[in-house]
């Protein structure tokens, strides 16, 4: 039986990898990659951990969304039920207490992989969203950037009272609704263009943008330590930077509630709820 984290629970290897987290925080220069699992305090499932969507759905594909009228009708009538969630989700303690410590210095940047923008939410503006946010839309004909809210609000007009009754959100802001419901939507074009908007966000099946994996190849590069949050690194978007810092001798830990392609890189892992052990973290680096 594992020995429990004083005041937290959990395991003796718990209590090992609070203390090298804490260490390696000590020592400053530690780069965040965060995912889905930062974000489930804060009301948000993850795709893949205790409050999961991803077994009973799989995301609409970029080649869908471009290919089809009719998926992207089906894309936008979800994500505009969703949108209310993700909108009035707020940071969580984990977001918290990660921008504290990089106000502190102790964490240098931050890497994303969700797209619920809470990290910029609490404060920590510079961090890099690795698939981009659902805050913005992008026209696939003129390439301008606008603002989700202003979409919100033209498409409550062509379709109001549409979001009115219950439904299940998931990680990315789509909600599951009948076929019937869909049918009746309709979607907005761009304002300027007339063109197809897209959320700006890196949909399934498509790449992202190289400069920006550039960026976190030279943030991790730069690292001192690299600190996975709340991440099964299923996708190989977060892998390849947790096996890159592994290579170059960077030591790395993860703190998931659940296994990750990445355990085996670890220097040393920590299963508890995130926002616990990242407040208590916090705790004992101001504490010297």
């Amino acid at each position: 039986m594992g020995v429990p984290v004083v005041g937290l629970g959990g395991t003796a290897a718990d209590a090992v990898g609070l203390e090298v987290l804490v260490r390696l925080l000590a020592g400053r220069g530690v780069v965040v990659l965060s995912g889905a699992g930062l974000s489930t305090e804060s009301g948000i499932p993850d795709y893949r951990g205790e409050t999961g969507s991803r077994r009973r759905g799989v995301p609409m594909t970029y080649q869908e969304f471009t290919g089809s009228e009719e998926a992207r009708r089906r894309y936008w009538a979800r994500s505009h039920v969703g949108w209310r969630a993700i909108a009035g989700a707020e940071p969580n303690a984990g977001h918290r207490a990660v921008e504290q410590l990089r106000r502190s210095g102790h964490v240098a940047a931050v890497i994303t992989q969700n797209v619920d923008g809470l990290h910029r939410a609490a404060g920590t503006r510079g961090a890099v969203e690795l698939h981009g946010g659902l805050h913005r839309v992008v026209c696939l004909g003129c390439r301008r950037t606008g603002s989700r809210e202003e979409l919100d609000r033209r498409l409550e007009e062509l379709n109001g009272g549409f979001r009115d009754g219950p439904a299940r959100v998931n990680p990315d802001g789509d909600a599951e609704l009948s076929q019937e419901l869909v049918d009746g939507f309709r979607v907005a074009p761009c304002a300027v263009c007339g063109g197809v908007l897209k959320p700006d966000v890196v949909f399934f099946g498509e790449s992202v943008p190289r400069p920006r994996i550039q960026r976190c190849y030279e943030l991790v590069d730069a690292a001192q330590a690299l600190v996975v949050l709340g991440s099964s690194l299923t996708v190989m978007s977060g892998l390849r930077f947790v096996r890159h810092a592994a290579r170059a001798g960077t030591p790395v830990v993860i703190v998931n509630q659940g296994a990750t392609r990445g355990d085996e890189l670890a220097e040393a892992r920590v299963a508890l709820p995130l926002g616990t052990v990242l407040t208590e973290a916090a705790r004992r680096v101001r504490a010297g």
